[in-house]
């Protein structure tokens, strides 16, 4: 017994690789399913640039108007129409204001309406595509075909008449708008993915267990479908500020004298041959925000989908 105590000391039996409980033969770090997506996400430097831009677009649109001594409501009839000079960056409009600050006012409005009528019709369309994909049978024919009339109708159509009913001329009618007329597309696409899901594992095992149909719904089927919708999310952004825009275009978005992106270009459309910056530059700014969005959106897409990734 001496013998083999002389042979073996503690040391021999120390854990091998260091602390106690780690892989010694894992090198690899470990990876969240969005980490993964940011590291996939990463390599595409197009999406990584708009995103980039995005940021700045919201950078000027909380703080530009701070970068001078101009508010976006106050006339000036000895600087009218300015082209865009030291003092008035992107020059004045046909009544005397600053038109830097103007259009990052206007990018707050516009950029706000945006966030909110898409987010909120998503959550509306995840809820009512997971309980139709979920439940089936006469609960989802009901919905789907009521879905079916709905959108055989153009959504401007709705959210003019909607406009109309509910008054237009402050955001929380757009927002109310857009939102009523804007879920259809989200519920038919989650409830596709909600009857993919429904058959899996996890799902039958939550009903085994005796969870309620509201909870795996929420707590298990809908996250399951994130991944998709966020790409959704982003590329419907761009469509909500070109609709914001159309509807101030025409006269049934937000009411002077706060101003949008879409009511700039309205009031510079009529001098457009005389002061082409009062109409270029919100537009080029408005292009630049939904082409961002949108390469943003195909990055994502490409990250999110293992069958797209290089």
């Amino acid at each position: 017994m001496s013998d083999i105590n002389r042979m073996f000391t503690d040391e021999d039996f120390a854990p091998i690789g260091g602390e106690l409980g780690k892989d010694p033969g894992s090198s690899r770090e470990k990876l969240t399913y969005w980490k993964d997506v940011w590291r996939n996400f990463r390599k595409n430097r197009v999406a990584l640039v708009s995103l980039g831009v995005i940021g700045l677009l919201i950078f000027l649109v909380l703080f530009g108007p701070m970068f001078n001594e101009y508010d976006y409501f106050t006339n000036n009839y000895s600087a009218i129409n300015h082209t865009p000079n030291a003092e008035h960056w992107f020059g004045t409009d046909t009544l005397g204001r600053d038109l830097w600050t103007r259009v990052w006012e206007g990018g707050r409005v516009s950029m706000l309406i945006a966030l909110l009528a898409t987010l909120i019709p998503e959550v509306i369309g995840m809820l009512v595509g997971g309980v139709s994909g979920y439940f089936g049978g006469k609960v989802d024919t009901f919905i789907m075909r009521t879905i079916d009339v709905l959108m055989g109708i153009p959504s401007l159509i709705y959210m003019i008449l909607l406009m109309l009913v509910f008054g237009s001329g402050n955001i929380v009618t757009l927002v109310i708008a857009m939102s009523l007329t804007g879920w259809m597309g989200s519920a038919r696409s989650t409830r596709g993915m909600i009857l993919q899901l429904k058959g899996r594992d996890f799902v039958v095992a939550s009903k085994t267990l005796g969870a309620p149909a509201w909870w795996i719904i929420v707590k298990r089927l809908i996250p399951n479908t994130l991944g998709i919708r966020v790409v959704s999310i982003t590329m419907s952004i761009p469509s909500v500020i070109f609709y914001e825009a159309f509807l101030s275009y025409i006269g049934l978005g937000v009411t002077p004298p706060a101003p949008s992106w879409g009511q700039l270009i309205k009031e510079a459309g009529a001098n457009f041959r005389y002061y082409p910056y009062q109409f270029v530059i919100p537009c080029a700014i408005v292009g630049l925000t939904m082409l961002c969005f949108n390469l943003v959106g195909d990055g994502l897409r490409d990250a999110l989908d293992p069958r797209l990734r290089s």
